[in-house]
């Protein structure tokens, strides 16, 4: 009986986020263009026809359309399951961690933040204003309020976080006279150290940097050199701030044993 009654929340919570990815893919989709995320309905981008409710069910629909649209039978790209499944992967491992609860929800809002800003800056190179502006005082208060951050923690969080990516630009444009980070980078650090405090951003920094220089050296190397095969930062961002929230703590206490 305990282990059914851990079970079925935990499938809830998959279900839920696998149908909140399917949202995210609207934003992934239509922030870029600068298009409504409600309307027009959910419609297939290549023929524009309305996809039918039975054809919009996460991940499942993807599997039984053989990956394609039922009308022009045009190959629908992978990367909406694959939303809808970190999505549904993330609000199961949020609900293990925190249980269900004000910081069950407010966590995942941050994670689904995060999945939006990284498939969005994967393709186009760009992290939306509209997401990191407001996501500065958002995701700020709900730090304080939610999950147990002082104000000078958060405040500090937002300035620094901000503040080191900017020395950073800064210091590589001066030297090689080009820009090596965009401010979109910098806005997204700061909403990360908002919402996790000043002391998550050794952490993130570290994991962002580590995971960002193997992978990208890798990319570069496979493509011969190429430059233009260079992965944008913001991604790696996400991925460490979601890390921190599971083990950030367990990183903090070890690096500061004696």
């Amino acid at each position: 009986m305990p282990v059914a009654s851990s079970i079925v929340p935990a499938v809830i919570s998959a279900i839920f986020g696998a149908v909140v990815g399917s949202f995210l893919n609207v934003c992934i989709y239509r922030i870029p263009e600068e298009k409504s995320i409600v309307f027009p309905a959910s419609h297939c981008p290549h023929c524009k026809k309305a996809i039918r409710f039975y054809d919009n069910i996460p991940i499942v629909s993807y599997i039984l359309l053989l990956g394609k649209c039922r009308n022009c039978h045009t190959a629908i790209s992978p990367v909406y399951p694959a939303v809808e499944l970190v999505t549904g992967a993330l609000s199961v491992a949020l609900y293990l961690r925190y249980g269900i609860g004000f910081k069950y929800f407010f966590t995942f809002i941050f994670a689904c933040a995060l999945i939006v800003i990284t498939f969005i800056d994967i393709k186009h190179q760009i992290i939306p204003d509209v997401i990191s502006l407001p996501g500065i005082p958002l995701f700020a208060l709900a730090g304080i309020f939610i999950m147990g951050l002082s104000w000078k923690d958060s405040m500090i969080g937002i300035l620094a976080g901000g503040g080191v990516l900017f020395a950073v630009a800064a210091g590589y444009q001066l030297l090689k006279k080009a820009e090596g980070m965009g401010g979109g980078d910098i806005k997204l650090l700061a909403m990360i150290g908002g919402f996790l405090g000043w002391q998550s951003l050794l952490f993130v920094i570290l994991i962002s940097s580590s995971v960002g220089a193997v992978i990208g050296i890798s990319v570069i190397l496979y493509n011969k050199g190429d430059m233009k095969y260079a992965i944008p930062f913001g991604p790696f961002l996400s991925i460490a701030a979601v890390s921190y929230l599971f083990w950030g703590e367990t990183f903090m206490k070890l690096l500061l044993q004696r």
